[in-house]
């Protein structure tokens, strides 16, 4: 935004420069130069009559010294000499132009213009029947003034007001970009806080939106999971009951202990199975809003989410992570994620692979399993919720993980593992 806006100041002024410039050298300079070369022409006509006129060498001497003091033509009158080169030794531009046109159209004599013998004055030798008139020109006369002089305060102009204008559409932009963070910032899980408004009128509307909608979320978050935990405790309370009736039922006496005893425990397992399934489903329902993001080192992290998976029984093949690559995660959130994963793996395959590397855009970790692994056709299919729990489970653990993951601003991919099982890659960014 910040170029184009400064294009948007640039072009139009360069075209004015351009367009200004081009009405003055165009028409009002060759206007003015061509009316001070007939002046000087006319003066100069004027001059030669009158000498034609006199006869005497002193009258000469006194025109020629008036024409110096009134007309500031310096005129010298060289008698017997003639002339060797006509015409002119043309320069540059239209004052040159102009001044021979005006003594060519009205001086019926041979003349020749010189421009080069001095830079201040102009030459002008006319040749009459008994000799040369000298006319030197002072280029002042001619001469609008130094054209360079109003390039640079043109384009010096310009180039001060186009920095100024920049100063203040990068201040514009600057408010733009920070709004900008901001929104990235939350979209991937990050509380920045509320973000100052400032800048234009539109900035700062939009920086006070962002605002409140970031409250309102973070408000919405808050209710929900108020709510799920009153839930929680609602299920739990009856689902306790249960286990403590089921714990004070007889298991001896009138009934037969071998033939009750083990609808008992097939009875506390629905009960563990529930309370497991009620987990899973609040887990998935509550997300992951409420924790705060810290800046974590992956090797030793991952290093402890595998200790734990060894003790829920997963078995690991190889655990390979790169050295001094650290991330803004959720910890408690990637861990559950990545032990969901390492279930699935643990339950459908056998030996598990980790691997975690750094990566342009964030760091990518990746787990092997050398199970049967998933169809293609249906690897979208298994992150829809309750999708992927036929084979065992509740169904939520794909759909869990890569929800944390998107959280993250990340993403999770299926694949196929080198050894035929499931590879699933994850995607964390910086």
């Amino acid at each position: 935004m910040l170029g184009r806006s400064l294009l948007i100041v640039l072009i139009p002024l360069l075209v004015t420069q351009v367009i200004s410039q081009g009405l003055f050298y165009g028409n009002f300079l060759g206007v003015a130069s061509r009316r001070l070369s007939d002046s000087v022409a006319s003066e100069i006509v004027l001059s030669l009559k009158t000498l034609e006129r006199l006869h005497s060498q002193s009258d000469k001497q006194w025109f020629v010294n008036q024409a110096q003091d009134q007309l500031h033509l310096i005129e010298i009158w060289k008698p017997g000499f003639q002339l060797t080169r006509v015409g002119t030794n043309h320069i540059m531009g239209p004052m040159d132009e102009n001044l021979a046109h005006a003594l060519e159209s009205s001086v019926d004599h041979p003349l020749f213009i010189d421009w080069h013998t001095d830079r201040h004055t102009v030459f002008v030798f006319i040749q009459l029947s008994d000799g040369i008139l000298e006319v030197q020109v002072p280029r002042k006369r001619l001469d609008m003034g130094q054209l360079w002089l109003f390039v640079s305060w043109t384009a010096g102009s310009s180039f001060l007001l186009f920095l100024l204008a920049s100063l203040f559409l990068r201040n514009q932009v600057r408010a733009i970009r920070r709004l900008a963070y901001a929104a990235e910032q939350f979209g991937l899980g990050r509380d920045v806080g509320p973000i100052r408004p400032y800048g234009a009128q539109e900035v700062r509307k939009a920086a006070v939106a962002f605002n409140r909608m970031q409250d309102r979320i973070y408000r919405f978050i808050s209710q929900r999971t108020g709510v799920l935990a009153g839930v929680s405790h609602d299920l739990r309370t009856p689902l306790t009951r249960i286990r403590l009736s089921l714990a004070m039922l007889p298991r001896s006496g009138q009934v037969d202990a071998a033939q009750v005893a083990p609808d008992i425990d097939d009875m506390i397992g629905d009960v563990d199975e529930m309370e497991h399934m009620i987990d899973s489903y609040l887990s998935f329902a509550r997300g992951e809003g409420a924790e705060t993001p810290q800046r974590t080192e992956l090797r030793p992290y991952l290093e402890d989410v595998v200790a734990a998976a060894r003790r829920a029984g997963t078995h690991f093949q190889g655990l390979e992570v790169e050295e001094g690559v650290f991330l803004v995660i959720r910890p408690d959130s990637i861990r559950r994620a990545l032990m969901n994963l390492l279930d699935n793996a643990r339950r459908h395959g056998g030996a598990v692979t980790l691997t975690a590397y750094a990566t342009p855009a964030g760091a990518c970790i990746v787990t092997d399993d050398d199970g049967e692994g998933i169809n293609p056709e249906l690897r979208d299919t298994v992150f829809r919720a309750f999708e992927s729990g036929k084979g065992g489970g509740t169904g939520l653990g794909l759909t869990i993980s890569r929800d944390i993951i998107r959280a993250h601003g990340g993403d999770m991919e299926l694949d196929t593992a080198p050894g035929g099982g499931l590879r699933v890659s994850i995607l964390l960014p910086w």
